[in-house]
């Protein structure tokens, strides 16, 4: 089979033949029709995660989409369905190969109504923004929202969601012009810009004036750094930040009687503390969404022999939009 092969950190995987995989007990074999490269493929490969650094080579890619090659627990063969992998966080290949093995368990049957990409697309970062908001969260009808980031693929998702989860009002922050036409496209009320070179006092009194003076009741943060830091001073009365990434830095600062006067919460969140059934659901929740035309995520598709092209963009940052690669 074809595979993207990563032969040393930090560089782009090299398209390779390997052999087959061979499912074992309880596994799946999957032909995989298409693949996200997404920014935990990028930092895994990296060698820099707090995963460690995975022994090379491997196939990476945490994700994908496929139909079932053979009969298995998961169903029957040609059953379309969406798997994940530990791909660069365990021992093991991933998604970007012509083939790959999961366990059946954790193998979704895909319903109709949402093709290969648009599932690829939204994936495990739809389930982030999804259970971010309502399991961690626990937005509530009727609150305000703000979406550190909302250009991305978890805060397109997140806008979205937090509408159809009855907010009655979101406000987007995000950073390039093409960003603010995207959340403005997903439903925000209100963008924030967030522009070179702010400090937190500045970014937070933008972020307040644009909450009409109430503050926030629920912040999704995949940012973190001077983002974060604005957005924790601007919470409402029994506010919550959730956070879940670091891609405007590692650290953020929360004033303590900031928070205790508010009765305020800063919360972290990850998919991998999810159980199996919480990740089918609300992956299956999502795209039930998706194929009523309630979310969407805009994206691009590449052929595998241009994945390390687009692996290079995603990993400087250069990707306007989810990347999916088809095999």
């Amino acid at each position: 089979m074809r595979a993207a092969v990563l032969q040393e950190h930090g560089r782009a995987p090299e398209i390779n033949e390997l052999p087959d995989p061979k499912a074992g007990d309880d596994e799946a074999l999957i032909a995989v029709t298409t693949a996200p490269i997404t920014p935990l493929d990028i930092l895994c490969a990296s060698g820099s995660s707090y995963f460690g650094k995975p022994a090379v080579p491997y196939v990476p890619g945490v994700q994908g989409v496929g139909v079932l090659a053979e009969d298995c627990a998961a169903g029957a063969a040609g059953t379309r369905v969406w798997f994940p992998t530990t791909a660069g966080m365990r021992p093991g290949n991933g998604s970007m190969a012509e083939y790959c093995v999961a366990p059946a368990h954790e193998v979704v049957a895909l319903p109709d109504g949402v093709d290969d990409v648009q599932v690829a697309a939204l994936g495990l970062s739809a389930v982030a923004a999804w259970m971010a908001l309502t399991w961690r969260a626990g937005m509530r009808p009727g609150e305000q929202v703000l979406v550190l980031g909302g250009g991305g693929t978890v805060g397109q998702v997140a806008v979205q969601a937090a509408r159809i989860l009855g907010a009655r009002r979101v406000v987007a922050a995000c950073r390039s012009k093409e960003a603010q036409q995207v959340v403005r496209e997903a439903g925000a009320d209100a963008m924030v810009p967030i522009l070179d070179g702010d400090d937190w006092p500045t970014l937070a009194y933008r972020m307040f004036v644009m909450s009409e003076g109430e503050g926030y009741d629920v912040v999704i943060d995949p940012l973190g750094g001077v983002p974060a830091t604005a957005a924790a001073w601007v919470l409402a009365s029994h506010g919550r930040l959730v956070n879940l990434g670091s891609a405007a830095g590692s650290t953020a600062s929360f004033e303590s009687e900031r928070l205790r006067s508010r009765s305020a919460a800063i919360l972290g969140y990850t998919n991998n503390d999810l159980s199996n059934e919480q990740r089918r659901s609300a992956l299956l929740e999502v795209l039930g969404h998706a194929a009523a035309g309630r979310i969407r995520v805009q994206h691009e598709t590449v052929p595998l022999d241009e994945l390390p092209a687009a692996w290079t963009r995603q990993a400087a940052g250069a990707a306007k939009r989810r990347i999916v690669v088809r095999l």
